[in-house]
């Protein structure tokens, strides 16, 4: 579990697999209400709070992402629900449990998505995915000093997007951001067919 800070009130956490594993959480769980989700929510809020001094007092947007390879990323925003700002729920004051007013959003992303931190990284990955003939696809961004590659491998075969993972584990590592957030706070530097512009010039 990996958690930063993205300003005062918001901040996001990534989610590996074996994270959900080790608490004996299906990433379907994710979607339902039952007891586990609740206490790695708690465990989540925690490790925020211990880290970054986070406090979950009150209302909480919270925004999860699916990332079909990597795992999931949860964003977390204090301090409104429903756009008004913050009424702190009354069993809040009265409890000694936790108690968290929650909004939740759920949002399965199809991108597989992974970080570079040298670009001659990226370079060996697309040259492999080239050979393996995974190269009809890809984007690749700057964000926050590493290169990020993009896919979208819907369609593709099990073996060839298992192919593909291997390819950009060896590589890079799986990235916690959305492309929502390359989008809007990254930099495109290939738009599309990343892979083959790559090599050509590479």
């Amino acid at each position: 579990m990996k958690i930063e800070r993205l300003n005062q009130d918001k901040i996001r956490i990534f989610l590996t697999f074996d994270d959900l594993l080790e608490r004996g959480i299906q990433k379907e769980d994710m979607w339902r209400e039952i007891p586990k989700v609740h206490e790695l929510f708690s465990e989540m809020m925690d490790q925020a709070y211990t880290e970054l001094g986070f406090d979950a007092n009150g209302p909480l947007a919270v925004e999860v992402f699916a990332l079909p390879a990597q795992g999931m990323v949860v964003i977390v925003t204090r301090g409104k629900v429903n756009g008004r700002p913050e009424e702190r729920a009354l069993e809040d004051e009265d409890s000694d449990e936790d108690v968290y007013e929650l909004e939740v959003t759920m949002e399965q992303s199809d991108v597989v998505l992974y970080a570079f931190r040298d670009f001659e990284h990226v370079i060996d990955a697309c040259k492999q995915l080239h050979t393996a003939g995974l190269s009809e696809d890809g984007r690749l961004y700057a964000y926050n000093g590493k290169y990020m590659l993009a896919f979208e491998p819907a369609g593709l075969e099990l073996a060839r997007y298992q192919v593909l993972i291997a390819v950009l584990a060896e590589y890079g590592e799986a990235a916690s951001v959305t492309t929502a957030v390359l989008d809007e706070y990254g930099k495109v530097i290939i738009p599309a067919k990343a892979v083959t512009e790559i090599c050509i010039h590479f």
